[in-house]
């Protein structure tokens, strides 16, 4: 990844700082999204729709997938796939995402990320749409590369969002998305077969349902697309919550002007600063490969989890509701994880307990898949909370605006490189071997170095301060 200078965020405020109130707009430059004659006002109002931009865009990063997981026999027999090729369709998310998310700052720097992500929930409403009128494999597979070309580029920015927005509340906010992104994989998971069966049974119209969620998605961020200058126009003026009287107002206007010149001053030296060269920092290729570990648990259990409870006797309606399962254990954790992991200074311990929980639930998915498969549903499900956590910890291992984007494009390219081959391998080896055994195995062994690699990554330092 070429060595780059950004100046695309501003740099992050300490936590527990006041958030500007105002968002006023450089001499010359264009009107920004939100902006009227009350700067309070406009900058609530665009908090508040980056806010549901997040979470509509979160609700629509894995449906494409773990819908096609619960479907993935019927599409295969219908389009004639071989179990190799099979696990070719599973590797392709974390391979679209190691290709085009490595674009996704380049792509920011140019057009804003809000704009990078407004174009990304089109390209997944058009995939979504596209898909199911795919006529033979590689036809599906291109509407299938579309969507996920979206999915690419929006999961590098949700991090870049989250701290342009809301420096303050990186926790909260990325708890908040992580949360809607494990519901919308729940929910797709579950119904995906369901509502299949109640249109008729054909897979087309089945997973053709979920690009009008993906139509929703795209409308938040159309007034956020002129919003890419922001950075360079932020005026603290309090807390945010009004104008205030009194002495309170002019305490609350020195504490803001206090902040605005700090922040002011902190991004004059960003902007300025040498150029960061992410990849001389060994927290960030620990990071990159703890990504990639835990990416490709996941994409594993998104595409092969209900084949293997169904194999083991259990019907395909439970086994989505199974994959469901594991999903919808992101809901709740998802909030919880990432605040108290900016709570500590070291997260290696929410890194090990996380991965047990995965070992634990793959050696009873070996040993009893179905009789004890609503508990191992529940322990990969907690296991798969290291995606938020691992979100979490790109914000929280840089100090600037321009060590985020680098980091996060960096960790995340990287990991979905890593994570291409477990997909894929594990087809090989379902088919070539006849059963679950060495397929499950392979996934359960991958938890070892995933919690080594995520300890590393967990601990307090920046990379800016490596590179």
């Amino acid at each position: 990844m070429p060595d780059e200078p950004e100046t695309l965020e501003p740099a992050a405020r300490p936590a527990g700082t006041i958030a500007p109130a105002a968002i006023v707009a450089p001499p010359g430059a264009a009107p920004i999204a939100g902006d009227s004659s009350v700067p309070g006002r406009a900058h609530r109002w665009t908090l508040g729709l980056v806010t549901l931009g997040l979470v509509l865009a979160a609700l629509n990063l894995r449906p494409a997938i773990t819908s096609l997981g619960a479907l993935l026999e019927e599409v295969s027999a219908d389009l004639h796939m071989s179990g190799t090729v099979a696990g070719v369709l599973t590797s392709v998310p974390p391979l679209c995402f190691a290709i085009f998310g490595i674009t996704a700052p380049r792509l920011a720097r140019r057009f804003g990320p809000a704009a990078v992500v407004c174009a990304g929930m089109a390209a997944i409403f058009a995939g979504l749409v596209l898909r199911p009128f795919a006529g033979g494999t590689a036809g599906f597979l291109a509407a299938s590369a579309l969507a996920l070309m979206g999915i690419a580029v929006s999961n590098v920015l949700m991090p870049v969002i989250v701290k342009r927005y809301f420096p303050d509340r990186i926790g909260s906010m990325t708890g908040l998305y992580s949360m809607a992104l494990a519901l919308g994989t729940s929910v797709a998971a579950a119904a995906t077969v369901p509502m299949t069966q109640a249109l008729g049974g054909d897979w087309r119209i089945g997973l053709g349902v979920w690009a009008a969620v993906a139509a929703l998605a795209v409308l938040p961020w159309i007034p956020l697309v002129r919003d890419r200058d922001r950075d360079r126009g932020i005026a603290g003026t309090g807390t945010g919550r009004g104008t205030g009287t009194g002495a309170g107002a002019g305490n609350e206007a020195k504490t803001g002007a206090k902040t605005g010149a700090k922040a002011e001053a902190t991004a004059a030296a960003d902007r300025t600063a040498a150029p960061l060269r992410i990849t001389r920092s060994r927290t960030a290729w620990a990071l990159g490969c703890f990504f990639g570990l835990q990416a490709t648990g996941a994409y594993i259990t998104m595409g092969w989890m209900p084949q293997i409870f169904r194999d083991a006797g259990v019907p395909a309606s439970i086994a989505g509701v199974l994959l469901a399962v594991t999903m919808v254990m992101g809901v709740p954790l998802a909030f919880v994880i990432p605040r108290l992991a900016t709570r500590m200074k070291n997260q290696g311990p929410i890194v090990v307990a996380l991965g047990l929980c995965g070992l634990s639930g793959y050696t009873g998915l070996l040993l009893a898949p179905a009789a004890g498969a609503w508990v191992w549903a529940l322990l990969l499900g907690i296991s798969n909370c290291s995606f938020p956590l691992a979100l979490t910890m790109i914000g929280m291992r840089t100090r600037t605006g321009a060590g985020v984007v680098r980091l996060s494009a960096f960790a995340q390219s990287v990991g979905y490189l890593i994570s291409i081959p477990g997909p894929l391998l594990v087809g090989v080896l379902y088919q070539h071997s006849g059963g679950w055994g060495l397929p499950i195995a392979l996934m359960g062994g991958l938890m070892v170095p995933q919690m080594i690699v995520g300890t590393l990554a967990g601990r307090d330092r920046t990379v800016e301060d490596e590179c």
